[in-house]
């Protein structure tokens, strides 16, 4: 069955013979149709539910429909991923020096020359095959994704044929096959149930629910007018879904759709067809590469005409000199330093425990604006929790975060639940006109009151509790191992109370009269003595039916001290808890004698509710929720003081999603309500972007709702961050510009399909990776300040160098590869690794669409361009001037290379800071790698220029002596001293007209 989301709203017929509606003859809104409309609709025969389908229509039905599996996408090829990368304009002008080269070497007769260029072409070959490796890598998160959700679903089923039960091949299951539901089991199929024995399903990974739904098997009664399709999957009580759970009870139900027709299938579509974007700094350095393809075309075709009708060179040289600009201003290695901007930002994101899947996309947690996040597991702890325990006369708030095992978990505050204060938040003296208890307010019970007071919810269960009050290898329902948890951590020993206190009869629970009881022999430290010939009856169950059956209270929560039932009370205290979306179960007791009992026996409900009189005693009503993670509402703050606007989109209940919001900051003054998935589905889209401005809380959300918010935040021009652990979350964090999944509690859906993983479920993580976004933006803007320049003058110094005389050009192509690549890894490393500059967490998200090269870094990058093709150029003529004769064509190539590279220095201790001066002890400071990396490119520099054969041969320059350092020297500190002072210049002139905080604007 297609998400619901994907049908078109109104396009229903009216069916006479089912009795209500389809969708264009395609997909039957099951949930609506009774159990033998649905049988007629499968085409089943009207026996079905007792035998089964018979082995040959199954196999017809199995050609009809095809296998229980989900499509596979088709993956794309290697070749196709490895195009992908080498289709681009500066990929193609390399390919043509390498071409040019490799034939020039072909051609060549003497063997200096011949070595020279086919050392040309394996440098330009390298460099394309490394950056082509690192493209590749990056891809394929969808087919992963799509892999993952195939992993979730069932491999077997039981199901009823030709009259008997049998496991099958879940693949093999087709529509109308009768499939048995038991404990633990994974449903293999979408099933309308037609049996169930206290079912229940845990359908979180699929729809955000936090606990597990009860089933039936009534037929949905629909308002008329109302598109039956548009009900939230967890509201389709007659329903199971593939790749959920059983947690409770058992059941029969017959299949109805299969493979990509069930809601997990439409979701693998989704997955599927959902575009993941290219990040703002992918499509900038495509953008920025056309402009260079053009300016490198124009300076190759001026270098070829000045070589060739200036100097007099011949054809083949002049396209040599035109071949060497070219090779001169491509920046072989902006896509490495790019990538190690990105590399070196997740290594350290990893150890605050974000892993980045993709690395491009840590650039784009600097421009989030709005990060929406899941409910459950991601902003709550995704464990049903005690928050708090109300009897006749106080409230005990309980400290669910609390890891000792002492009853101080619990204290007294009466406020805690008031709809006026601040849900689990108020100051515990802040109330104290409530009536009298045994504790203060603000003081903690003794261990014997709470054992006592939780007594009905530790005896009256069959759960089972973790290792250490642990989640996991717990057993049983959510809300009543919450109980357990409860009393585990104010220091009771839950599993000796059960053996000093065995059940001797019971009523089991059921959803039909919603409470269960169990029959104990008394224990005196509990119960009191002198109950010799009674025994000790505990209920617990929905608090309204047992308000009915209460005919005394224990007078504030104490067990054997009774006065006559306020009802009027506890319907208010009922009505209130339950407003604030939390879930209530009332505990209860009462004293029968033995005789009633047959001690072993199954007692009916009528043991309970059938004396026809109310007869039990309140002790008091358990408030339960899955609390917020507490680290997650100081995040939040967090992520307001940046800018960054946090909402919630859950599949839960509109009431529970309003009460989590506000505690964690979310609902307020300004966004005041929530909207629900119906309600969306209702609007169009102008009012679907008006209410994704206006609303933090969305509740009730299908997983296509989450998509429709996603979109239309980013219509709004919002940069949309998603995170999620379920598998109904997977699509939007595909659709997100940044998906965030939870690596402990998430699915491998959610996480194959996110471009980030929190390692440690820790929303808090997030802000620590927007601030590291942002730094990536920044430092990727000072690598380009870097690196520009120096290609720039590369090319400008032979362009230049050509055009004012010289003879030839002052670099070769070995050089101008060899500057390209060792500034790019080493000085272009330095601000690659550059510390987050002070307050840029105070500063807004980026702008959308502001440019990596704006108005500020490209004044910086023509003065720094100018600056050092002025130097390169003009210590060639310098030392022309000192005589021909000293310093011949290889000691001027020598020189103009070393002006070059440590005129690179120059700029890179410049832009080092973008709104400091670097005129400071603060450059020796922050950054360990800018002196290791420096102190590695000089060993280097000086290695190419004296070491034997590498400087004459491969380099084809000469040693330098004193004159030609003092000249580079002089160089690299006319470049540093220019760099700054224009720095100067403009913040004083910034600081004048409007203050750091313009300066700063400017900047990012």
């Amino acid at each position: 069955m297609v998400s619901v989301n994907n049908i078109d709203k109104g396009n229903f017929k009216k069916d006479e013979e089912v009795g209500f509606t389809e969708v264009e003859e395609v997909h039957a809104a099951w949930h609506v149709l009774t159990i033998q409309e649905t049988i007629r609709r499968l085409k089943a025969n009207e026996d079905v539910v007792d035998v089964g389908l018979s082995t040959a229509e199954a196999q017809r039905r199995l050609q009809e429909y095809g296998p229980n599996k989900l499509t596979e996408k088709e993956k794309t090829s290697i070749l196709v991923r490895i195009w992908r990368q080498l289709n681009n304009v500066l990929v193609f002008i390399l390919v043509v020096v390498a071409v040019v080269s490799a034939v020039r070497a072909i051609m060549a007769h003497d063997i200096e020359e011949k070595t020279t260029n086919w050392i040309e072409v394996g440098l330009i070959t390298g460099v394309i095959i490394i950056n082509t490796y690192i493209g590749v890598i990056q891809e394929g998160s969808a087919e992963a994704a799509a892999d993952a959700l195939k992993n979730m679903l069932s491999n077997d089923a039981r199901v009823l044929r030709d009259g008997t039960e049998s496991m099958i091949s879940a693949a093999d299951l087709v529509p109308g096959d009768v499939v048995v539901l038991g404990l633990g089991d994974s449903i293999p199929a979408d099933v309308r149930l037609i049996r169930v024995f206290n079912l229940a399903t845990s359908e979180a990974a699929l729809t955000g629910e936090s606990l597990p739904i009860e089933k039936k098997v009534d037929t949905m009664e629909v308002p008329v007018g109302v598109n039956p399709l548009l009900i939230p999957l967890g509201d389709r009580l007659n329903m199971c879904y593939s790749a959920t759970l059983i947690s409770q009870g058992s059941g029969v139900g017959i299949v109805v759709e299969t493979g990509d027709k069930t809601q997990i299938g439409a979701i693998a579509t989704l997955v599927n067809t959902t575009e993941t974007k290219r990040t703002d700094v992918e499509k900038q350095v495509d953008q920025v590469s056309k402009y260079l393809a053009g300016a490198i075309l124009f300076c190759t075709i001026c270098t070829f005409l000045i070589a060739f009708f200036m100097t007099g060179d011949s054809i083949m040289d002049a396209i040599t000199l035109s071949l060497v600009c070219a090779v001169a201003m491509v920046p072989e290695g902006l896509n490495s330093i790019v990538t190690m901007v990105y590399a070196y930002s997740v290594s350290n994101m990893a150890e605050n425990n974000a892993i980045v899947r993709c690395l491009p996309a840590v650039e784009t947690l600097g421009s989030v604006t709005i990060v929406c996040s899941d409910k459950t597991g991601t902003l709550t702890q995704n464990i049903m929790s005690l928050t708090a325990f109300v009897t006749s006369s106080s409230t005990f708030k309980n400290d669910v975060d609390c890891k000792d095992r002492t009853s101080e978990c619990f204290v007294r505050d009466d406020a805690c639940m008031t709809r006026s204060g601040s849900t689990l938040s108020s100051d515990p003296n802040a109330n104290s006109t409530s009536k009298d208890g045994p504790f203060l307010n603000g003081q903690s019970p003794t261990q014997e009151f709470i054992k006592s007071a939780l007594a009905g919810g530790i005896l009256c269960s069959k759960c089972v509790l973790g290792k250490n009050g642990a989640r996991e290898g717990s057993i049983g329902n959510p809300t009543e191992l919450s109980i357990l948890r409860a009393a585990y951590f104010a220091g009771i020993d839950v599993d000796a109370m059960k053996k000093e206190s065995p059940v001797v009869a019971e009523v089991p629970f059921s959803s039909e009269y919603k409470f269960m009881a169990t029959v104990h022999e008394p224990v005196e430290v509990t119960d009191g003595s002198g109950l010799d010939d009674k025994y000790i009856v505990y209920v617990k169950g929905a608090p309204d039916r047992m308000a009915d059956l209460c005919s005394h209270q224990a007078k504030g929560g104490i067990s054997d001290q009774i006065e006559e039932f306020d009802k009027a009370y506890w319907t208010k205290q009922i009505a209130d808890l339950s407003s604030q979306g939390l879930r209530v179960l009332a505990l209860t007791r009462a004293i029968v004698p033995k005789d009633d009992v047959d001690a072993g026996g199954q007692l009916g409900p009528e043991f309970v509710n059938g004396r026809g009189k109310a007869w039990l005693t309140m002790v008091g009503l358990c408030a339960i929720m899955d609390p917020p993670r507490p680290e997650c509402v100081q995040a939040i703050k967090e992520a307001h003081g940046a800018g960054v606007r946090v909402a919630m989109i859950t599949g839960d209940h509109k009431d529970t999603a309003i009460a989590i919001g506000k505690m964690l900051g979310l609902v307020d003054e300004k966004y005041t309500g929530a909207v629900t998935g119906p309600e969306l589905d209702q609007m169009s889209e102008a009012e679907m972007e008006k209410a994704v401005m206006a609303n933090n809380v969305f509740a009730r959300a299908s997983p296509q709702n989450k998509i429709q918010i996603v979109e239309a935040l980013q219509a709004q021009g919002q940069v949309c961050g998603m995170t999620g652990d379920g598998v109904n979350d997977a699509p939007a964090l595909k659709a997100a510009d940044m998906g965030v999944a939870m690596g402990q509690e998430g699915t491998d859906v959610a996480r194959e399909a996110a471009d980030m993983i929190l390692a440690d479920d820790n929303f808090a993580t997030i802000v620590v990776a927007v601030k590291e976004g942002r730094t990536v933006w920044d430092n990727l803007r000072k690598v380009l300040l870097i690196n520009t320049p120096i290609n720039n003058s590369q090319g400008f110094s032979v362009l230049f160098g050509l055009l004012f005389g010289l003879p030839t050009s002052p670099l070769n192509a070995i050089q101008i590869l060899y500057s390209n690549l060792i500034c790019a890894t080493t000085l272009g490393f330095v601000c690659a690794v550059e510390p987050a500059e002070d307050g840029i967490m105070k500063l807004p998200p980026r702008r959308v669409g502001k440019s990596l090269i704006g108005r500020y870094l490209f004044l910086r990058i023509i003065v720094g361009t100018v600056t050092l093709t002025g130097c390169v150029v003009g210590s060639v003529f310098w030392l022309r001037t000192l005589g021909l004769g000293k310093y011949d064509q290889l000691a001027q190539s020598a020189l103009a290379f070393n002006v070059l590279d440590f005129g690179a220095i120059s700029i890179t201790l410049s832009a080092r800071f973008a709104h400091n001066s670097s005129f400071s002890t603060r450059i020796f400071r922050g950054n360990k790698w800018c002196w290791i990396a420096i102190g590695i490119f000089v060993a280097l520099q000086l290695a190419t220029t004296y070491i034997p054969g590498l400087n004459t041969v491969v380099f084809q320059m000469s040693p330098m002596d004193g004159v030609q350092w003092g000249i580079t020297l002089l160089f690299m500190t006319v470049v540093f001293v220019v760099m700054e002072t224009e720095k100067y210049i403009r913040i004083h002139i910034s600081r004048q007209s409007g203050g750091i905080t313009k300066i700063i604007d400017k900047l990012y």
